[in-house]
């Protein structure tokens, strides 16, 4: 009888283990997000952080200087919202995302920085940077003394895109820094990275940003940016009941991945008062950026990881959280299969009658519902009759300045450029980017194919080296 009950006893844990090593088995991958920070934008205090001082690849959110720099060219009186923005050889042979004007096109420089925030057109940042300093090198070198003077310790520019180049670093911290200072230092930027959509003639143009801004209560900006090596970052703001926080979140596997975090670390922002540090102040370890090939190593969470980790519906709910090696607060749900599985997401599925993932539905799920129609606003090339170019600054230096006490890893020989910000972000999460025709008779990546007018972009696949 006793080693009856014994054996009943040695079943049971047999069973426990095998039903417990089939969760962690069967569990959606939880992707890594690299560093982030969450500030509160009037009195910077930090609110929530992790590795905000470790140097990271700040991709596209080097916009947000490009944009700072030309804000103060029109602060200080040395160029106009209407001065005249001229694409140059240099600028057109930029990669992609890009608009992709022919040689010798004009555009006020509104539209170049409406262009630059919400479309985040290469192409137009560095002729937009020749517009306000006279070079390419002669902004950068305007970029990296604002970063010197805003506190931004760590960061370092070379181009005024964030198009891959390892010499080009920041932290969350100091893109903390930056957004902080837009926001402060010219208001008036607020109209510009708030949009969701460009619309150029019958054709419209969406932000990677589009469902933060429609979805995420009192969203009101900023920037996103990729790269292989950086993942997917962004810089967001919102407002609730007259108060602003701003989260930076850097190395997130996906578009979506991005987004709900973002949502999530916001949420938890609010709910807090005040915080131990202040981002002007803080210290701390740092760390050098990420390996290449980040986004290779970062596999997408898919739908079912997605779901598991950011469900607003379930978050208290049917949860079993397991720590080991994953970020905290991630969850698993026994029984949730991979996507080539038969059982539904949590709380109820989200596949369409084909079986396809519905992302609207988890989008709906784990950042929000639609609060704000789409309303892309209205962009076109040409500049008013008189414009003139900018007036350049007596200071400007000639080449970049580098700070030599920030060590600088070794750039990469081949600029790896991403079809994820040349393509809905949203998308990529389950169509493949477009091929290029071999007849194309466009600059690689831009808008306009000749004779055809405008088209919609199709971006290179990335090289597999």
């Amino acid at each position: 009888m006793f080693a009856n009950v014994i054996g009943s006893l040695s079943r049971g844990m047999s069973a426990l283990v095998l039903i417990a090593a089939s969760c962690l088995v069967t569990a959606p991958a939880v992707a890594e997000i690299g560093s982030y920070i969450v500030v509160d934008a009037k009195t910077g205090d930090v609110l929530d952080e992790k590795d905000a001082t470790r140097q990271w690849y700040p991709a596209s959110l080097t916009k947000m200087m490009t944009a700072y720099v030309a804000f103060k060219a029109i602060k200080e009186g040395r160029a106009k919202l209407t001065s005249t923005v001229t694409q140059s050889a240099n600028s057109l042979s930029e990669p992609p995302s890009k608009m992709g004007f022919k040689v010798g096109t004009t555009l006020t420089v509104d539209a170049a920085l409406k262009i630059i925030m919400i479309k985040s057109a290469n192409d137009v940042a560095v002729a937009l940077g020749e517009a306000i300093a006279g070079s390419e090198a002669a902004f950068i070198a305007m970029m990296n003394a604002e970063a010197q003077r805003l506190g931004m310790r760590d960061t370092v520019f070379v181009n005024p895109h964030g198009l891959p180049d390892n010499r080009q670093v920041s932290t969350a911290r100091d893109m903390a820094i930056l957004a902080m200072a837009l926001r402060e230092d010219f208001p008036e930027a607020r109209n510009y990275y708030r949009h969701p959509g460009l619309k150029f003639g019958k054709k419209t143009l969406r932000s990677a940003n589009r469902e933060f801004l429609l979805r995420v209560p009192g969203a009101d900006g900023m920037k996103t940016g990729f790269i292989c090596n950086s993942g997917y970052n962004v810089a967001a703001s919102a407002t609730r009941r007259g108060r602003t926080i701003i989260a930076v979140v850097l190395g997130a596997a996906s578009g979506l991945e991005r987004i709900a975090f973002t949502r999530e670390a916001l949420d938890k922002g609010f709910k807090k008062r005040s915080g131990s540090a202040n981002v002007a102040t803080m210290r701390g370890k740092g760390g050098n950026p990420p390996a290449d090939r980040y986004c290779k190593r970062n596999a997408k969470p898919g739908a079912e990881g997605i779901m598991a980790r950011y469900d607003m519906k379930n978050s208290r709910s049917n949860l079993l959280s397991f720590g080991a090696g994953r970020e905290p607060g991630s969850v698993i749900i026994p029984g949730l299969r991979t996507s080539t599985g038969d059982k539904e997401l949590p709380g109820g599925s989200v596949k369409l009658p084909n079986g396809k993932i519905d992302w609207g539905k988890v989008m709906d799920r784990t950042i929000g519902p639609v609060r704000v129609a789409y309303a892309p606003i209205v962009v076109t090339t040409g500049v008013p009759a008189g414009s003139t170019a900018p007036a350049a600054a007596d200071n400007v230096m000639a080449a970049p300045v580098v700070d030599e006490s920030v060590p600088l890893p070794v750039a990469n020989p081949v600029r790896l450029v991403s079809a994820s910000e040349a393509l809905p972000e949203t998308a990529t999460e389950s169509a493949p980017a477009g091929k290029v025709s071999a007849n194309d008779n466009r600059a690689p990546g831009s808008l306009f194919r000749k004779g055809a007018g405008f088209s919609v972009p199709v971006p290179q696949p990335s090289p597999s080296n």
